[in-house]
């Protein structure tokens, strides 16, 4: 592969590297974060970063690098891209094609996040020689796992400290300072297969099921609608998925649920999930209670390189989902999302990013780092 000529063949590049995370249906048998960390070596050591693969999961490495200045002890700014993207199953394009037409870059990741990375990418580039005597010592970090449990920004942020991080995310070149916290809480009840004929609600998993979202959807969703920030709105649940049973007439030995769980900082804390958990299991004492949670994101809007990203045309805003930026900001750093593109476009059938967006977000990128 020739060496990029421009930020759209860069992301043309990076586009046809398949790096889809392998967890549930990844629609195509090319997974995992290898082939693109691999890249991404190569393309920042021609930069002169110092450059290393961090193995995070077997094969699924962050890649790390950094620009060592001449005076030690300077504050850490990171720009932390994700390296993986959803599936692509169900995609009415190429997913790996890359291609430009209508002013628009088209394939999985485009818009999240490869996007926001190569204009991150470019930018650093196009600083060449001046980043080491910048007053911040400048780190990228491609992340691995970002769309599912967040492996690779909780590895680092316990390896390495920083002061500032940008996890790039497709904002329309608005900073996000604030997100909600997340928890999927994955249910499974159990019961006894037998004709229906002789129903016994002890042994229906359906039965079980039904009891446990009662709960949800009453105790749960009354305290979640009392919960408010003025910026992000109220804490929220949605039962996504519910599966059970094999046959009308055969009483269910299982049921499966999921349950997305929105927290606004204030409503989140470290015990919570334990504490739903614990009511869950006086209703069905021998459900299976599988959860993750993400911790909410909340940096003080009057942070000086927050005023820095505001001198180059970006606002403060909230947003609704979360990502890597909450798991630095978790063990004290400021951390901010920010990157050109839409998140209305993201995990789209038909993903891309506008040309201009990207070119823009070189250009954004470039006059911030100027004023590191």
């Amino acid at each position: 592969m020739s060496a990029p000529r421009n930020v759209v063949e860069l992301l043309q590049d990076l586009i046809r590297i398949p790096s889809v995370n392998p967890h549930g249906d990844p629609g195509t048998d090319e997974v995992g974060e290898g082939p693109i960390a691999e890249y991404l070596k190569e393309f920042l050591a021609s930069l002169g970063a110092q450059v290393e693969l961090r193995e995070v999961l077997p094969g699924r490495p962050n890649v790390v690098a950094h620009w060592p200045g001449a005076r030690p002890g300077k504050p850490r700014v990171l720009f932390a891209p994700h390296t993986d993207t959803v599936s692509v199953g169900g995609m009415s394009i190429d997913p790996f094609s890359g291609d430009v037409r209508d002013g628009k870059v088209w394939g999985r990741g485009a818009s999240d996040t490869k996007g926001p990375m190569a204009a991150m990418l470019w930018a650093l580039k196009m600083a060449g020689e001046t980043l080491p005597g910048l007053g911040h010592e400048v780190w990228f970090a491609g992340l691995m796992s970002e769309e599912a449990d967040q492996h690779g920004s909780r590895a680092l942020s316990a390896q390495e400290r920083f002061d500032f991080v940008i996890a790039a995310e497709p904002t329309e070149l608005d900073v996000v300072y604030t997100h909600k916290g997340s928890a999927f809480f994955n249910l499974r009840t159990t019961g006894q297969a037998g004709h229906a004929s002789r129903p016994d609600p002890r042994s229906n998993a359906i039965d079980k099921m039904l009891d446990l979202l009662a709960v949800i959807r009453t105790e749960f969703a009354t305290e979640f609608a009392a919960q408010h920030d003025p910026v992000l709105g109220s804490s929220t649940l949605s039962i996504g998925t519910i599966r059970g049973g094999t046959k009308t007439n055969i009483i269910p030995d299982f049921c499966e649920a999921s349950v997305d769980m929105r927290f606004v900082p204030a409503h989140y804390h470290a015990e919570i999930i334990q504490r739903f958990r614990e009511r869950l299991e006086k209703v069905c004492p021998d459900v299976e209670i599988n959860s993750i949670p993400a911790p909410p994101l909340y940096t003080d809007p009057a942070h000086p390189l927050i005023a820095k990203l505001g001198e180059c045309g970006a606002k403060p805003v909230g947003a609704p989902w979360f990502c890597d930026a909450c798991y630095f900001a978790e063990r004290g750093t400021p951390a901010v999302a920010l990157g050109p593109g839409s998140i209305r476009q993201a995990h789209t059938k038909d993903e891309y990013i506008a040309v201009a967006d990207v070119e823009k977000g070189v250009e954004f990128f470039r006059n911030f780092i100027a004023l590191l």
